[in-house]
């Protein structure tokens, strides 16, 4: 959870009775998973707010998504990453077979037509 090893969350346990003290610490875990739940609930109801008052067309909308990382892989990365995997390496061809190659001396071909 949030990345952090059992060494890590001990520390925090000795440094949270150091701070609070054996009498308080109860209560401040208690306050402090109070405050996390209405977090969480305000997160939630503002992410049905905003699927609801978006519309139908996006009925799919996910916040994370707006998340760069997420943003990259699933619409730029995704496409190449079909393409990889649909061409089996076995089948493509080499791309020098594709290219006659030119002797010493020989001018490669030049298309007029091409920008």
């Amino acid at each position: 959870m949030f990345g952090l090893g059992w060494g890590e969350a001990l520390a925090l346990v000795v440094i949270a009775l150091l701070v609070f003290g054996p009498e308080k610490l109860p209560q401040a875990a208690s306050q402090a998973g109070r405050t996390l739940r209405q977090l969480r609930q305000m997160a939630n109801n503002a992410k049905a707010d905003l699927q609801a008052n978006l519309g139908p067309e996006f009925s799919n909308f996910d916040p994370a998504d707006l998340n760069p990382k997420t943003f990259v892989r699933k619409h730029l990365l995704e496409d190449i990453e079909k393409d990889w995997n649909s061409t089996p390496a076995a089948t493509a061809e080499p791309v020098a077979a594709a290219r006659p190659e030119l002797g010493v001396g020989e001018i490669p071909p030049y298309d007029n037509e091409a920008t």
